[in-house]
């Protein structure tokens, strides 16, 4: 009889107390996730003794890495002084004002407990502000879990329509149907048929959301002529044009709308901003923050939360933007660009179609020769989902390198050049281990 590894008899013990033994999906792994056991830079051990490389940072949550010294000696000072009141703390008021003078657009910022909280707060700001309901997000986006984000995040060539008439198709079972009425959807990148479908509900949006550099589309930038023009119809039509950075505020120091052409009039954020605690944070124009004002005599958003601003969070979320400055940006995305330079050598070396797609210290693997543009470029039959779990699997059990489960991978500042090498060496067995199942992809 095969002896039970440390993490199948502990997973046999959440199945018990969790729902499908986990508290987020992400995690899980056939037959049974494995469990970490201590975590420091880059490197990532488990209760079995396995030590790996972490480029996957907690879904881009870490952009130091783990248990970075300066974060956690000042979380530790803060502990002692408490961790959380029913007063505001001084460091929120530090940390806002480091933010707002990061990034052009913030004239005002809210803080909260999650990207999905923060994108959440965004869409009822927008309502609250215009008096109406609608919004518009891009064809198979992610934005956390609020049903409207959800619209068609994973539409497939089964339900999503006509690509003129993108439907809102909703994520979870039992959804009520008005959620995917308010919700227009538009294809990501195409500027015509972008600003047709918006026009048709020109009176209705609240807003229109967009992310600089969609994970889920395809980890494809925004060009700079789609995010003008939409920019451009959304002043012509007293829209918001609200922008999604929980990701891409790695991006560049001012997040990536530090390189686009226009300010947007909110913005959500999250993940790096936490320093590696839970965090999300809404801040844009001042005039449509006051929604969120209790000063004002019609207070439009009432808004609150036990744990939003907490001294721990804001006391780790400081001192990692504030590693996070502009050498360390700048540091961080030449590496980026050496990795993906050294992985499209094993491309060509292992002559198979595979293209790289990404932005700043963030990057996408895609089994196809030419880089998608669009989300139904980028969409994934299930069979070619099937081999991109061979090769994530490789790369945990063989290579000892951990990527997000889009086939991704999410740099750290704490990461060198032998990280990258042993990435792109990783990636060249899996590709060769796999050569003749990845070959088939093209044939069907």
């Amino acid at each position: 009889m095969t002896k039970k590894s440390n993490s199948e008899k502990l997973y046999r013990k959440a199945e018990k107390v969790l729902a499908g033994g986990v508290s987020r999906n992400t995690i899980f792994r056939q037959p049974y996730p494995n469990y970490a056991n201590t975590a420091a830079g880059c490197y990532i051990t488990d209760i079995e003794g396995t030590e790996r490389i972490d480029f996957a940072n907690n879904m881009a949550a870490l952009i130091h890495g783990h248990s970075f010294p300066p974060i956690v000696e000042a979380v530790i000072e803060q502990l002692r002084k408490g961790t959380a009141y029913t007063l505001a703390s001084e460091i929120e008021v530090a940390f806002a004002q480091h933010l707002i003078k990061r990034v052009k657009s913030f004239e005002r910022i809210r803080f909260v407990n999650s990207g999905t909280e923060a994108v959440m707060a965004m869409i009822k700001a927008s309502r609250a502000f215009t008096g109406r309901s609608k919004i518009a997000k891009a064809e198979g986006s992610y934005h956390g879990t609020y049903d409207f984000a959800e619209v068609s995040q994973t539409a497939n060539p089964s339900n999503w329509g006509d690509v003129d008439n993108p439907s809102s198709v909703p994520l979870a079972y039992g959804t009520p149907p008005s959620v995917s009425n308010d919700v227009i959807i538009y294809p990501y990148n195409d500027i015509e048929r972008t600003l047709s479908i918006l026009e048709k509900h020109a009176s209705e949006l609240a807003c229109v959301i967009i992310d600089p550099v969609p994970h889920r589309v395809g980890l494809v930038p925004g060009t700079r002529n789609f995010i003008q023009e939409v920019y451009d119809w959304t002043r012509r039509n007293n829209v918001l044009m609200v922008f999604d950075e929980v990701i891409t505020f790695r991006v560049n120091y001012g997040g990536a709308q530090q390189n686009m052409p226009v300010k947007p009039d909110l913005t959500s954020l999250g993940k790096i901003i936490g320093g590696g605690f839970p965090v999300g944070a809404v801040a844009g124009r001042a005039d449509v923050m006051k929604v969120f004002d209790p000063h004002e005599k019609n207070l439009l958003l009432p808004h609150s939360g036990t744990f939003s601003a907490n001294p721990i969070t804001m006391t780790a979320g400081f001192k990692a933007m504030e590693y996070f400055d502009r050498d360390a940006v700048k540091n961080l995305n030449k590496l980026t660009g050496t990795a993906i330079s050294q992985i499209k050598e094993v491309i060509e070396l292992v002559d198979l179609p595979i293209s790289v797609t990404g932005a700043g210290s963030m990057f996408r693997i895609h089994l196809r020769e030419n880089p998608p543009k669009t989300y139904r470029e980028a969409y994934q039959s299930k069979e070619e989902s099937a081999v991109i779990g061979q090769l994530l699997d490789f790369m945990y059990q063989k290579q000892k390198i951990l990527m997000v489960n889009t086939f991704s991978c999410m740099l750290s500042t704490v990461m060198t050049q032998t990280e990258i090498d042993r990435l792109s060496e990783g990636l060249k067995a899996a590709f060769t281990a796999l050569k003749t199942t990845i070959d088939k992809l093209k044939t069907k």
